[in-house]
Protein backbone atom coordinates (compact mmCIF):
# COMPACT_ATOMS: atom_id res chain seq x y z
CA UNK A 1 0.00 0.00 0.00
CA UNK A 2 1.16 3.40 -0.66
CA UNK A 3 1.64 6.22 1.61
CA UNK A 4 1.78 9.85 0.15
CA UNK A 5 5.03 10.03 0.74
CA UNK A 6 5.89 7.31 -1.39
CA UNK A 7 3.78 8.82 -4.08
CA UNK A 8 4.82 12.08 -4.05
CA UNK A 9 6.22 13.37 -7.29
CA UNK A 10 4.87 10.10 -9.25
CA UNK A 11 2.31 10.01 -11.53
CA UNK A 12 -1.13 8.80 -10.99
CA UNK A 13 -3.95 8.41 -12.88
CA UNK A 14 -6.30 11.46 -12.07
CA UNK A 15 -10.61 11.16 -11.92
CA UNK A 16 -12.44 12.68 -14.14
CA UNK A 17 -13.28 15.09 -11.30
CA UNK A 18 -10.67 16.24 -8.96
CA UNK A 19 -10.53 14.81 -5.40
CA UNK A 20 -12.54 16.75 -2.54
CA UNK A 21 -9.95 18.33 -0.41
CA UNK A 22 -10.40 17.56 3.23
CA UNK A 23 -10.81 21.10 4.86
CA UNK A 24 -11.81 21.39 8.10
CA UNK A 25 -13.10 24.89 8.95
CA UNK A 26 -14.29 26.27 12.35
CA UNK A 27 -14.30 30.54 13.36
CA UNK A 28 -10.99 30.73 14.46
CA UNK A 29 -9.24 28.22 12.63
CA UNK A 30 -8.95 25.88 9.81
CA UNK A 31 -6.90 23.04 8.89
CA UNK A 32 -6.77 19.81 6.44
CA UNK A 33 -6.54 16.65 7.48
CA UNK A 34 -4.06 14.52 5.85
CA UNK A 35 -4.92 12.30 3.45
CA UNK A 36 -3.17 9.32 1.45
CA UNK A 37 -3.49 7.38 -1.69
CA UNK A 38 -3.88 3.51 -1.58
CA UNK A 39 -2.85 0.99 -4.16
CA UNK A 40 -5.89 -0.90 -5.08
CA UNK A 41 -5.28 -4.70 -5.32
CA UNK A 42 -7.28 -4.41 -8.53
CA UNK A 43 -6.09 -1.96 -10.15
CA UNK A 44 -9.47 -0.58 -11.39
CA UNK A 45 -8.79 -3.17 -13.86
CA UNK A 46 -12.46 -5.28 -12.82
CA UNK A 47 -14.51 -2.55 -12.39
CA UNK A 48 -17.41 -1.37 -15.32
CA UNK A 49 -16.58 1.56 -17.54
CA UNK A 50 -19.06 3.48 -15.29
CA UNK A 51 -17.64 3.44 -12.34
CA UNK A 52 -15.34 5.89 -11.04
CA UNK A 53 -13.06 3.64 -9.95
CA UNK A 54 -12.94 1.91 -13.68
CA UNK A 55 -9.02 1.81 -14.96
CA UNK A 56 -8.06 3.88 -11.35
CA UNK A 57 -4.92 2.24 -9.77
CA UNK A 58 -5.09 4.61 -6.42
CA UNK A 59 -7.95 5.53 -4.42
CA UNK A 60 -7.95 8.57 -2.12
CA UNK A 61 -8.17 8.48 1.98
CA UNK A 62 -8.19 10.55 4.63
CA UNK A 63 -7.39 9.56 7.94
CA UNK A 64 -9.11 8.54 10.39
CA UNK A 65 -10.84 10.93 12.75
CA UNK A 66 -13.21 11.03 16.11
CA UNK A 67 -16.03 11.35 13.72
CA UNK A 68 -15.00 7.60 12.19
CA UNK A 69 -14.67 6.62 15.88
CA UNK A 70 -18.01 7.91 16.39
CA UNK A 71 -18.91 5.70 13.91
CA UNK A 72 -17.20 2.48 15.30
CA UNK A 73 -19.17 2.73 18.60
CA UNK A 74 -22.60 3.54 17.52
CA UNK A 75 -24.53 0.60 18.95
CA UNK A 76 -27.08 0.84 16.31
CA UNK A 77 -24.71 1.04 13.41
CA UNK A 78 -22.97 -2.23 14.84
CA UNK A 79 -26.19 -3.87 14.98
CA UNK A 80 -26.99 -3.60 11.52
CA UNK A 81 -23.58 -4.60 10.59
CA UNK A 82 -22.87 -0.83 8.55
CA UNK A 83 -20.62 0.77 10.51
CA UNK A 84 -17.46 -0.48 8.54
CA UNK A 85 -19.12 0.58 5.48
CA UNK A 86 -20.04 3.92 7.11
CA UNK A 87 -16.40 4.20 8.13
CA UNK A 88 -15.21 3.97 4.16
CA UNK A 89 -17.73 6.10 2.91
CA UNK A 90 -16.45 8.66 5.32
CA UNK A 91 -13.12 8.12 4.30
CA UNK A 92 -13.05 8.05 0.65
CA UNK A 93 -12.26 11.40 -0.99
CA UNK A 94 -14.24 10.52 -4.02
CA UNK A 95 -17.73 10.71 -2.64
CA UNK A 96 -18.98 8.90 -6.17
CA UNK A 97 -17.80 5.99 -4.95
CA UNK A 98 -20.22 3.49 -3.15
CA UNK A 99 -18.79 1.70 -0.38
CA UNK A 100 -20.93 -1.87 -1.32
CA UNK A 101 -19.57 -1.63 -4.79
CA UNK A 102 -15.70 -2.20 -4.31
CA UNK A 103 -14.31 -5.73 -4.70
CA UNK A 104 -13.45 -7.34 -1.36
CA UNK A 105 -9.83 -7.23 -1.65
CA UNK A 106 -9.73 -2.96 -2.47
CA UNK A 107 -12.24 -2.45 0.34
CA UNK A 108 -9.67 -4.62 2.60
CA UNK A 109 -6.95 -2.32 1.78
CA UNK A 110 -8.36 0.53 2.35
CA UNK A 111 -8.96 -0.53 5.77
CA UNK A 112 -5.53 -1.99 6.44
CA UNK A 113 -4.10 1.56 5.22
CA UNK A 114 -6.96 3.33 7.29
CA UNK A 115 -5.78 1.57 10.66
CA UNK A 116 -2.04 1.93 10.01
CA UNK A 117 -2.46 5.74 9.27
CA UNK A 118 -4.93 6.23 12.56
CA UNK A 119 -3.16 3.96 14.78
CA UNK A 120 0.03 2.38 13.76
CA UNK A 121 1.14 -0.78 11.90
CA UNK A 122 1.40 -2.56 14.97
CA UNK A 123 -1.40 -4.75 15.96
CA UNK A 124 -2.00 -6.52 18.86
CA UNK A 125 -4.68 -9.40 19.55
CA UNK A 126 -5.33 -12.57 21.24
CA UNK A 127 -5.20 -15.42 18.26
CA UNK A 128 -5.23 -19.44 19.47
CA UNK A 129 -2.27 -21.69 18.89
CA UNK A 130 -3.78 -24.28 16.57
CA UNK A 131 -1.47 -26.98 18.28
CA UNK A 132 -1.62 -26.74 21.74
CA UNK A 133 -5.12 -24.47 22.03
CA UNK A 134 -3.45 -21.67 24.37
CA UNK A 135 -5.27 -18.44 23.60
CA UNK A 136 -2.44 -16.00 23.66
CA UNK A 137 -1.51 -12.37 22.89
CA UNK A 138 0.23 -11.37 19.46
CA UNK A 139 1.63 -8.53 17.59
CA UNK A 140 1.38 -8.38 13.28
CA UNK A 141 2.94 -5.84 11.46
CA UNK A 142 0.48 -4.55 8.68
CA UNK A 143 2.95 -2.87 7.15
CA UNK A 144 4.12 -6.60 6.21
CA UNK A 145 0.69 -7.45 4.18
CA UNK A 146 0.86 -7.05 0.60
CA UNK A 147 -1.19 -7.34 -2.55
CA UNK A 148 -2.07 -10.75 -4.18
CA UNK A 149 -2.84 -10.23 -7.79
CA UNK A 150 -2.34 -13.33 -9.55
CA UNK A 151 -2.28 -13.45 -13.61
CA UNK A 152 -4.99 -15.47 -14.66
CA UNK A 153 -3.32 -19.24 -14.83
CA UNK A 154 -3.94 -21.25 -18.56
CA UNK A 155 -3.22 -24.42 -16.37
CA UNK A 156 -6.57 -23.88 -14.90
CA UNK A 157 -8.51 -22.89 -18.38
CA UNK A 158 -9.57 -19.27 -17.28
CA UNK A 159 -10.63 -16.89 -19.51
CA UNK A 160 -11.07 -13.10 -18.60
CA UNK A 161 -14.03 -11.65 -20.27
CA UNK A 162 -12.54 -8.30 -19.42
CA UNK A 163 -15.77 -6.67 -17.60
CA UNK A 164 -15.17 -8.07 -14.10
CA UNK A 165 -16.19 -11.80 -15.23
CA UNK A 166 -14.59 -14.77 -16.02
CA UNK A 167 -15.17 -18.40 -17.78
CA UNK A 168 -13.24 -21.71 -17.18
CA UNK A 169 -15.14 -25.12 -18.24
CA UNK A 170 -15.69 -27.67 -15.30
CA UNK A 171 -13.07 -30.90 -15.36
CA UNK A 172 -15.49 -33.34 -14.86
CA UNK A 173 -18.75 -32.20 -16.58
CA UNK A 174 -17.34 -30.23 -19.30
CA UNK A 175 -19.65 -27.38 -18.63
CA UNK A 176 -18.72 -23.92 -19.43
CA UNK A 177 -19.47 -21.25 -16.31
CA UNK A 178 -18.88 -17.74 -15.35
CA UNK A 179 -18.58 -15.89 -12.10
CA UNK A 180 -18.08 -12.65 -11.09
CA UNK A 181 -15.47 -11.23 -8.30
CA UNK A 182 -17.77 -10.35 -4.79
CA UNK A 183 -18.22 -6.33 -4.09
CA UNK A 184 -19.34 -5.73 -0.37
CA UNK A 185 -22.68 -6.02 -1.69
CA UNK A 186 -22.34 -9.03 -2.69
CA UNK A 187 -20.33 -10.63 0.29
CA UNK A 188 -22.92 -8.57 3.06
CA UNK A 189 -25.98 -11.01 1.08
CA UNK A 190 -23.94 -13.91 1.22
CA UNK A 191 -22.88 -13.77 4.89
CA UNK A 192 -26.53 -12.47 5.28
CA UNK A 193 -27.91 -16.01 4.19
CA UNK A 194 -25.36 -18.03 5.88
CA UNK A 195 -26.62 -16.17 9.35
CA UNK A 196 -30.04 -16.63 8.22
CA UNK A 197 -29.57 -20.24 7.77
CA UNK A 198 -27.68 -20.43 11.27
CA UNK A 199 -30.46 -18.27 12.79
CA UNK A 200 -33.22 -21.07 11.91
CA UNK A 201 -30.65 -23.80 12.67
CA UNK A 202 -30.72 -25.22 8.99
CA UNK A 203 -27.52 -27.24 8.17
CA UNK A 204 -25.19 -25.10 7.18
CA UNK A 205 -24.47 -24.51 3.25
CA UNK A 206 -21.43 -22.26 3.45
CA UNK A 207 -19.75 -23.76 0.17
CA UNK A 208 -23.37 -23.57 -2.02
CA UNK A 209 -23.94 -20.47 -0.84
CA UNK A 210 -20.98 -18.90 -2.31
CA UNK A 211 -20.95 -20.85 -5.12
CA UNK A 212 -24.46 -19.26 -5.83
CA UNK A 213 -22.65 -15.91 -4.80
CA UNK A 214 -19.98 -16.13 -7.59
CA UNK A 215 -21.93 -17.57 -10.68
CA UNK A 216 -23.62 -15.84 -13.10
CA UNK A 217 -24.20 -18.16 -16.11
CA UNK A 218 -23.77 -21.74 -16.67
CA UNK A 219 -23.44 -22.62 -20.59
CA UNK A 220 -24.76 -19.26 -21.37
CA UNK A 221 -28.02 -19.61 -19.07
CA UNK A 222 -28.38 -16.95 -16.97
CA UNK A 223 -31.66 -17.85 -15.00
CA UNK A 224 -31.26 -18.45 -11.10
CA UNK A 225 -33.22 -21.82 -11.90
CA UNK A 226 -29.95 -23.06 -13.76
CA UNK A 227 -27.46 -21.72 -11.58
CA UNK A 228 -29.31 -23.31 -8.36
CA UNK A 229 -29.70 -26.27 -10.08
CA UNK A 230 -26.16 -26.69 -11.18
CA UNK A 231 -25.00 -25.59 -7.10
CA UNK A 232 -27.40 -28.50 -5.88
CA UNK A 233 -25.98 -31.14 -8.34
CA UNK A 234 -22.45 -30.29 -8.89
CA UNK A 235 -19.97 -33.03 -8.79
CA UNK A 236 -17.41 -32.10 -6.07
CA UNK A 237 -14.02 -31.87 -8.27
CA UNK A 238 -15.89 -29.34 -10.31
CA UNK A 239 -16.89 -27.10 -7.39
CA UNK A 240 -13.40 -27.22 -6.05
CA UNK A 241 -12.36 -26.46 -9.87
CA UNK A 242 -14.66 -23.21 -9.32
CA UNK A 243 -13.28 -22.31 -6.17
CA UNK A 244 -9.73 -22.82 -6.98
CA UNK A 245 -10.15 -20.29 -10.20
CA UNK A 246 -11.83 -17.57 -7.67
CA UNK A 247 -9.05 -18.04 -5.40
CA UNK A 248 -6.69 -16.88 -8.30
CA UNK A 249 -8.06 -14.41 -10.01
CA UNK A 250 -9.41 -12.52 -7.03
CA UNK A 251 -7.09 -9.76 -5.90
CA UNK A 252 -6.53 -9.30 -2.14
CA UNK A 253 -4.63 -8.60 0.33
CA UNK A 254 -2.51 -11.41 1.52
CA UNK A 255 -3.71 -11.42 5.28
CA UNK A 256 -1.40 -14.14 6.49
CA UNK A 257 2.14 -13.82 8.66
CA UNK A 258 4.48 -15.77 10.49
CA UNK A 259 3.59 -16.92 14.04
CA UNK A 260 5.15 -18.95 16.69
CA UNK A 261 3.30 -20.07 19.86
CA UNK A 262 4.61 -18.87 23.45
CA UNK A 263 3.63 -22.23 25.07
CA UNK A 264 5.04 -24.65 23.09
CA UNK A 265 6.68 -23.37 20.14
CA UNK A 266 4.59 -24.55 17.04
CA UNK A 267 4.97 -22.11 14.04
CA UNK A 268 2.62 -21.71 11.52
CA UNK A 269 1.04 -18.79 9.36
CA UNK A 270 -2.17 -17.54 10.81
CA UNK A 271 -4.44 -15.27 8.92
CA UNK A 272 -4.57 -11.91 10.58
CA UNK A 273 -7.73 -11.95 12.66
CA UNK A 274 -10.18 -8.77 11.95
CA UNK A 275 -11.45 -8.40 15.11
CA UNK A 276 -12.62 -5.23 17.45
CA UNK A 277 -9.15 -4.86 18.84
CA UNK A 278 -8.28 -4.32 15.02
CA UNK A 279 -10.03 -0.27 15.28
CA UNK A 280 -9.55 -0.26 18.79
CA UNK A 281 -6.42 -1.28 19.83
CA UNK A 282 -6.05 0.69 23.58
CA UNK A 283 -9.42 -1.82 24.11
Amino acid sequence: MSRNRDRMGQPTTQHADPPQQALQENAGFSFVVPTEFVELPSGGRFYDESHPLHNQTTIEIKQMTAREEDLLTSPTLLKSGVAIERVIQSLIMDKRVAPDTLLVGDRNAILIAARISGYGSEYTTKVTCPACSTTQEHSFNLHELEAVDNPVNSALDITDNKNGTFTTILPRTGLSVEFKLLNGRDEKRMLSQIENQRKRKRAEANVTTQMKSLLVSVNGETSPQAIQYLVDNIPSIDSRHIRACYKLVNPNIDMSQFFTCQECGHEEELEVPLTADFFWPDR
